[in-house]
Parts: C-alpha cells; sequence; structure tokens
C-alpha cells in the first residue's frame, strides 16, 4: 500500500495516510466544493487499508473548522476506523482543539459518542 498525501488548501484539510506507520492526518479546514468526492480517495484508501492494517493505528484529527456535508465524509471515515477496530485492530484517535474552540471540542465528543472508538481530547494552546 501506498503512502497517500493530500496538500491542503484553503478550503480543504491537508491529509496524510501512512500504512508503514499506521498513522493518519487530517488537519485545516474542510469546507471543499464537493465533500463526498474529496473525501472518497480517505475511504478508499481505508477499505484497502483495513484488509492489512498496521498494529496501531493513530489518527491526528486537527480541523479548524468543517461544514455539514463534511461532517457525514468524516463521520464515514471514522466508521471505516470502528471496522478496524472491531477487526481486534488498535485504533487511537487524537482530537485536537483550539483552547477556546467549544464547538469543536463538542464535534469531537459527539463523534465519539456515536462511534465505538476512546477519543484522546487535546487542547492546543497558544
Amino acid at each position: 500500500m501506498e503512502t497517500v498525501s493530500i496538500e491542503g488548501t484553503p478550503k480543504t484539510p491537508a491529509i496524510t495516510m501512512d500504512p508503514e506507520k499506521g498513522l493518519i492526518e487530517i488537519k485545516g479546514r474542510s469546507i471543499p466544493e464537493n465533500s463526498i468526492e474529496f473525501y472518497k480517495p480517505v475511504v478508499d484508501w481505508l477499505d484497502k487499508y483495513e484488509k492489512e492494517p498496521h498494529e496501531i493505528t493513530t489518527v491526528n484529527m486537527q480541523l479548524e473548522y468543517f461544514n455539514t456535508s463534511s461532517s457525514k465524509c468524516i463521520l464515514d471515515v471514522f466508521k471505516k476506523l470502528e471496522a478496524i477496530k472491531k477487526a481486534r485492530h488498535d485504533v487511537v484517535i487524537n482530537w485536537y482543539y483550539e483552547e477556546d474552540d467549544e464547538d469543536m471540542l463538542e464535534a469531537g465528543e459527539d463523534y465519539e459518542s456515536i462511534i465505538r472508538i476512546p477519543f484522546k481530547m487535546i487542547e492546543i494552546v497558544d
């Protein structure tokens, strides 16, 4: 499997998925014109990765903002990760949020309540 790296733009997050390290990072703003199209390579990669995941998969989510259509796609990503966890592989989700950003903290808590993977809430202090 190949490492996938998608460069961030003002409207889309930077995404890195490294199967050798079991590392997935999504960082930035997520307000793409077409969320489903933007997140499709991520979901497709996870479909392949799920067959032979790393011993521990670490996910670093550091979103400044995401729109409603992105939230559904992000949930789809988390559901793929939940399937990896159900197959008895460790999955660690680090949810980063700015110290004053209650909305982003709540968004992480909402996702955590939907999927069965504990999140580590990490406050970013400037």
